[in-house]
């Protein structure tokens, strides 16, 4: 359900923000043993997840064993991309001084380079969300998923391309820290993109070889059915990733910036930012922890280095707030919100006026996010 959010001051937003900054005071007081069980426990699932459906796709035989090998692979690939790597990358655990929970140390089972996507997504989309130009989430692509983008005629393919993009969604997130957009418009010449473009070519050489060739090898005369089993694994992820990522990023209700809109944006403004520009999904707990509880995309969108398992119990306090300054909270099922996703592909695939993004001054350069991520080393 969505509700019109009320246009407020600065000093309402920024009023606003404190009581998210408070709460996230909360939370980080309170982080300890549970958090770190949580994580732990996760990743002996996936673990358990993927050995169990590596044995069943290796020795077994006929198609059940097939289709539970499939599924516990596929399982096992959607803990540790959502719930796991994606988690971890963005700073989530390094206050435990695990290192195998280290933000910059973790690199994940995915074409995408743990680098590149820090930079794309931990840095670029989490401080610009949403802010046409600004963040390479929206405005570059085959994709116009907001009204404020200007129609193309290649946005009739949109329909397509959007299915084609969730069948190979890590290799799109892979290949987006590229900037091929760039070299077409002369912003960056061959051999600058050859050399961006030499790290994920190394990374998915590795994924393409250990899933299709070094794996099947190891079956013998499985291999056929290993090499189906982990492509349908790493298809099933894939799937699962867009839609819960689209989800929570472009139902009708969530709303694009301007640059102009974000010259002096305040802390508290941001927040407000995080909010217009994010989706939530209901559903049961074990929803929650398969889409790394991005189905709590806006509490992640607020506290992104806070541990995702905080955010349904985040979530009550956050909507109690918004509701007291008259924010609308974007959330529903999961089909509702899909659907959602899928008719709006769908209409602005067509030619139509641009629309102009409302004139609400909110939002920042980087000094206003509130973290600071980690520089790679």
């Amino acid at each position: 359900m969505t509700t019109q959010s009320k246009s407020l001051t600065r000093e309402e937003a920024d009023a606003f923000g404190r009581e998210l900054d408070a709460l996230r005071q909360e939370v980080i007081a309170d982080l300890g043993k549970r958090d770190l069980e949580h994580i732990r426990q996760i990743i002996r699932t996936a673990n358990r997840s993927e050995a169990a459906g590596r044995l069943l796709l290796h020795f077994g035989f006929g198609p059940l064993s097939f289709v539970l090998g499939t599924s516990a692979l596929g399982l096992s690939k959607i803990l540790e991309n959502m719930e796991i790597g994606h988690n971890i990358m963005h700073g989530q655990y390094d206050w435990t001084r695990d290192p195998a929970l280290d933000s910059l140390r973790y690199d994940w089972d995915n074409v995408c380079t743990g680098d590149d996507w820090r930079h794309s997504h931990n840095y670029e989309h989490h401080t610009f969300t949403n802010i046409l130009g600004k963040d390479r989430d929206i405005g570059y692509g085959f994709l116009r998923v907001a009204p404020e983008q200007p129609w193309r005629p290649v946005h009739l393919t949109q329909p397509v391309v959007a299915a084609l993009l969730a069948l190979f969604f890590q290799w799109g997130v892979g290949a987006h820290d590229l900037r091929v957009d760039e070299l077409f418009a002369g912003k960056q010449t061959p051999a600058e993109l050859a050399k961006r473009a030499r790290p994920f070519a190394t990374k998915a050489a590795w994924q393409l070889f250990k899933d299709y060739a070094f794996f099947p090898a190891l079956a013998l005369i499985n291999a056929p059915r290993v090499a189906l089993g982990n492509l349908l694994a790493n298809g099933t992820r894939n799937l699962w990733t867009y839609a819960v990522i689209f989800c929570g990023h472009f139902p009708e209700g969530v709303r694009v910036y301007t640059e102009d809109e974000t010259a002096d944006e305040s802390r508290g403004q941001w927040y407000v930012r995080q909010l217009n520009g994010s989706a939530n999904i209901e559903g049961s707990r074990w929803l929650h922890v398969l889409t790394g509880h991005l189905s709590h995309q806006i509490e992640h969108h607020m506290f992104p280095d806070l541990p995702a398992a905080r955010y349904p119990e985040m979530a009550p306090r956050v909507r109690e707030i918004c509701a007291r300054y008259g924010q609308g909270y974007n959330t529903g099922s999961f089909a509702r919100q899909l659907s959602s996703v899928i008719g709006r592909i769908a209409r602005l695939s067509l030619p139509g006026p641009k629309k102009t993004a409302k004139a609400t001054r909110v939002v920042p350069e980087e000094a206003a996010t509130p973290l600071t991520y980690r520089a790679a080393a």
